[in-house]
């Protein structure tokens, strides 16, 4: 593995690792909750930062509120290795409803209580992770631009804004990073001007879901693959003829891949890392082994001969179903 391959990337002015480590199936949402396992989800970041890997994002809203602890608990004496990232504003309150919340008042409370979970006196970057549309995103950003005054906060960030809220929320305060989904069967964000927003500002790219909630790895076959509280079970994407096409999607990922000599999701994390060097997936995992093998995307170089065929194999576009099941409530 070369230096290039392993060096950090800019995230606007905040250096992290060129991929991330996203927290949130620790805890929630993926596998059903006879499956987690919170030591070896442990073991799993302790090893991220033996790897290099810097960048964990987690949110208040995982589990929730256990995810936070969880990664605090994992980082403990060696938070200087870490760029801690996390989010809040999709409050889950305690009658089990949720709401997107981006009050001012809200967000210096959250901000607080995230930092009593994770055990630390800093967050590194902190996210806006849905906008609110009741209140003015201006009035947000000053809140959280607060946070970065008293010492609370480093950088911040917002997750899945259309570009003239991305604009607005940068004219208050500069934003880090953008958090969308990203990957070879998501890629509206290159035609709906969220992409060419965030480079205009020089905002750092940061795509969750890289791997399409797993279904580029190639191990999902069946929807009889997932747990009952598997959220993927009512996601569209995952639905009769749906999760059929886009079967036979992956399988062409597949064949490029075999000739690559990696795996499919190592081939489906080299192409959105060599999508620019603004951009910083954050692939999520609960197992050292899957970790291990998308750090090895690292070391997979793609052609512009390999590209060109990726985007032959999974054209913008040709996913069929949407992203969640109510996208009214995602771009804002």
């Amino acid at each position: 593995m070369t230096t290039t391959e392993r060096a950090p990337r800019r995230l606007r002015d905040l250096s992290v690792s060129p991929l991330g480590l996203g927290c949130m199936g620790m805890s929630e949402f993926y596998g059903g909750a006879a499956a987690r396992d919170d030591e070896e989800s442990v073991r799993t970041v302790h090893r991220a930062l033996d790897l290099g890997v810097t960048l964990l994002d987690t949110a208040d809203m995982y589990g929730p509120f256990t995810n936070e602890r969880l990664v605090g608990r994992a980082i403990g004496a060696r938070r200087e290795e870490v760029v801690l990232a996390t989010k809040f504003g999709n409050e889950r309150r305690e009658d089990g409803t949720r709401r997107v919340n981006g009050r001012p008042e809200y967000v210096r409370t959250a901000c607080d209580a995230s930092l009593q979970r994770l055990g630390v006196d800093h967050i590194d970057l902190y996210y806006q992770h849905r906008v609110d549309t009741t209140v003015p995103v201006e009035e947000t950003w000053g809140a959280m631009s607060e946070l970065v005054t008293a010492g609370k906060v480093r950088f911040l960030g917002i997750s899945e804004a259309a570009p003239e809220t991305i604009r607005r929320a940068d004219a208050v305060h500069p934003v880090t990073a953008l958090q969308t989904e990203w990957s070879l069967w998501t890629r509206d964000v290159e035609s709906d001007g969220v992409l060419d927003t965030v480079r205009e500002l020089g905002i750092g790219f940061v795509p969750y879901s890289p791997l399409g909630r797993g279904f580029l790895t190639g191990a999902i076959t069946s929807p009889d693959d997932f747990a009952e509280d598997d959220f993927r079970r009512n996601n569209p994407r995952f639905q009769g003829e749906a999760f059929e096409q886009n079967l036979r999607m992956v399988d062409r990922v597949r064949a490029i891949a075999e000739e690559k000599g990696c795996t499919p999701a190592q081939l489906a994390l080299a192409w959105v890392l060599a999508q620019g060097p603004d951009v910083v997936p954050i692939p999520g995992t609960t197992k050292v082994a899957r970790l291990e093998e998308n750090v090895g995307a690292l070391e997979v170089h793609l052609t512009a001969e390999d590209l060109a065929r990726l985007d032959e194999a999974a054209p913008a576009g040709a996913t069929a179903g949407e992203r969640y099941p109510d996208m009214s409530s995602v771009r804002r």
